[in-house]
C-alpha cells in the first residue's frame, strides 16, 4: 500500500514537471481502455446516486482512473475502482462562511440540493455545523427538476435576509443557467460549487479545480502492475476562490479587499 502511494505521489510530480517519463495521458488511455485487449480500463464515473457500497458496479476489468463523487474507505477502495474524489465534505462549510464574508447581513440560507444523492448529506452535515457560529438558519431545499428549482428559489426569496448555496450535483450543472438567473431575479447573493457558474453570472464560487483533478487522473492512468484495491483514493489538492465583481455590483454588495486578496480569479 506505502509502495503504491509512493508510485502516484511520484508519477503526479512527473506531470507536474512536464518530465518525459509522465507521457500524455491520451496516449497511455488509448493503449489500455480497450476492453478486449486492455488489463485495465479508464473512464470517468459519477457517483452521486446511492448504491449499497457507494461506488459503481463490480466489473471484470478494473477500473484505475475514475473522477469519483462517492467512496466509502479512501484509504483502501477495494474491488476493481479506485482515483479521485471530487468532493472533501469538510470544505463545504466553507461556502457558508464565504457566503457570510461577501454578505453580511444574510441570516437565512437554503441550501440547493438533489436528495437522491448520497453526496448530499455529507454536505448538508458539514453546513449545519458551521451554521451556527455564523449566525444563519440553513434550510435544505431538495429539488428534482427545473420546475421545482424554480418554484424552491421563488418561495425561498419571499423572506428577507435570504442566500443561496448551490452544492455540487448534476442537477445543478444542468440546470445553472436557471439558478443563475433566479438568484438574481430575487437579488440572492449565491454560493456556488465550480468556478464555471461564475463565469457565467454566477456571484462566487469556491471548489476544486476540475482541470487539476483530471490531470492527477492521468497519474492512475501511468502506473503499471497497481491492483486498483490497493490505490487509494486522492481528495482534492487545488482548490479555486473565484468572484465576479459585476454580479456583485448588481446586488449591490461591496467585496471586503481582504476577500479580493484571497481569490484566485475576479471577473470584472
Amino acid at each position: 500500500m506505502a509502495k503504491a502511494k509512493k508510485r502516484v505521489a511520484a508519477h503526479n510530480r512527473n506531470l507536474k514537471r512536464g518530465k518525459a517519463s509522465a507521457k500524455p495521458a491520451h496516449k497511455m488511455a488509448a493503449k489500455r481502455a480497450t476492453p478486449k485487449k486492455a488489463k485495465f480500463k479508464v473512464q470517468r464515473a459519477s457517483m452521486n446516486v446511492k448504491k449499497p457500497a457507494g461506488k459503481p458496479a463490480e466489473t471484470e476489468i478494473p477500473v484505475e482512473a475514475t473522477i469519483i463523487d462517492v467512496i466509502e474507505e479512501p484509504a483502501r477502495p477495494g474491488g476493481n475502482t479506485t482515483g479521485l474524489t471530487l468532493l472533501e465534505y469538510g470544505s463545504s462549510g466553507k461556502w457558508l462562511e464565504l457566503l457570510k464574508e461577501i454578505a453580511p447581513r444574510v441570516k437565512r440560507v437554503a441550501v440547493l440540493r438533489d436528495p437522491a444523492l448520497a453526496s448530499g448529506g455529507g454536505q448538508l452535515g458539514a453546513l449545519q455545523a458551521v451554521a451556527p457560529s455564523v449566525g444563519v438558519e440553513v434550510s435544505p431545499v431538495g429539488v428534482h427538476d427545473a420546475g421545482e428549482v424554480e418554484r424552491a428559489i421563488t418561495a425561498f426569496a419571499r423572506g428577507s435576509n435570504g442566500g443561496l448555496i448551490v452544492t455540487g450535483n448534476a442537477l445543478a450543472v444542468f440546470h445553472r443557467e436557471l439558478i443563475i438567473a433566479l438568484a438574481a431575479r430575487h437579488q440572492l447573493p449565491a454560493v456556488f460549487p465550480y468556478r464555471f457558474f461564475v463565469t457565467g453570472g454566477g456571484l462566487i464560487s469556491y471548489g476544486p479545480d476540475l482541470v487539476d483533478q483530471y490531470r492527477l487522473a492521468a497519474g492512475y492512468v501511468g502506473l503499471k502492475g497497481e491492483k486498483p484495491a490497493d490505490l487509494y483514493v486522492q481528495a482534492p489538492t487545488k482548490y479555486e476562490l473565484v468572484i465576479n465583481l459585476k454580479t456583485a455590483k448588481a446586488l449591490r454588495l461591496v467585496v471586503p479587499p481582504s476577500l479580493l486578496s484571497r481569490a484566485d480569479e475576479v471577473i470584472e
